[in-house]
């Protein structure tokens, strides 16, 4: 029997604090050699693209597969398939929007949380879409922030963002007009856009900064300059091997000999304190999020877990 669950059943379940630790936990076992990921592959269509990534964590006792398809302003549905290490079964389907936007979130939180000043309360963000609400939530819940600017290009979506983060997490959100604007002062500066060309600059960032850029996962698109990437003394992401392969924002920097691959770290090295998220209350940190399979199923069979403890979602029999 298969658990089969649904966006609201996700959203029913999963908090961004659960998150936070489900992809701690995954990162934990892969530091441990009790998990692995695979980059993501693209297969090109005529009218659009077919995207799969995956991941094994036989220390969760969980592999597993997330799968969609990319059709132009049609947007993307995501699924995510998990299954047991032990004996190869299907365990469960899941409806995985809601919980991709999360746990995107969570990979952020997680690296600020090992990577910002402690003191860090002042966030700058850029993007004001469907992922620009968990990144900001996520860092909400590992730093105490006390206000935060927003900028994106259409006055309207910002000025909505502004409203929704003010109420619902309970702190001071302006709109602004710039990037340069909302970025100049913030102790965290996040980038959540499908910019082609960069949006943070490393000449708005004070000493001190963290910058999470979770918005670009292609190599021909760019959030962070080349500039930001070399003041940053620690740089950090998910998966080099993904990296490697669309991080436009450090794969110029390589190309031009300024930055190498070994000077990149992998957030489970953070995790288990192989390297520091920081030396100096001046350093500059960066971390850019590709967005890994290892996450979803991390995040993925904590929500079976609840879900079985709750009755939740419907049991299918293949």
């Amino acid at each position: 029997m298969a658990l089969l669950l649904t966006e609201k059943d996700v959203a029913e379940l999963l908090t961004m604090d659960i998150a936070i630790e489900a992809v701690e936990e995954g990162f934990r076992q892969q530091a441990a050699a009790q998990a692995s990921n695979s980059p993501r592959l693209r297969l090109p269509l005529s009218k659009g693209a077919f995207n799969f990534m995956a991941a094994a964590a036989p220390g969760l006792g969980v592999m597993g597969m997330k799968t969609y398809g990319v059709f132009g302003a049609g947007g993307a549905r995501f699924y995510v398939q998990l299954y047991s290490t032990e004996n190869g079964e299907l365990m469960a389907v899941i409806e995985a929007n809601t919980m991709g936007q999360i746990r995107t979130g969570a990979a952020s939180g997680l690296a600020t949380r090992l990577m910002a000043r402690e003191d860090a309360s002042d966030v700058g963000i850029i993007g004001s879409g469907f992922q620009a609400r968990s990144q900001l939530e996520a860092v909400c819940r590992v730093r105490n922030v006390k206000t935060v600017r927003v900028f994106s290009r259409t006055p309207e979506r910002r000025e909505e963002f502004a409203r929704w983060a003010s109420e619902v997490l309970e702190v001071l959100v302006t709109a602004v007009d710039s990037a340069e604007e909302c970025i100049r002062g913030s102790d965290v500066a996040i980038a959540i856009t499908s910019a082609a060309s960069p949006v943070v600059k490393g000449a708005w960032l004070k000493d001190g900064a963290h910058i999470n850029a979770a918005g670009s996962n292609h190599w021909m698109r760019r959030e962070v300059d080349s500039d930001a990437v070399m003041r940053s003394r620690v740089i950090v992401t998910d998966d080099v091997e993904q990296a490697k392969i669309e991080c436009g924002d450090l794969i110029l920097p390589v190309d031009k000999g300024g930055l190498r691959w070994r000077q990149v770290h992998e957030l489970s090295e953070l995790v288990s304190g192989a390297v520091q998220g920081r030396y100096d209350d001046n350093d500059i940190t960066l971390f850019e999020s590709q967005g890994v399979a290892l996450e979803d199923i991390a995040t993925g069979i904590r929500i079976v877990q609840m879900a079985w403890e709750r009755g939740i979602g419907r049991e299918v029999s293949l």
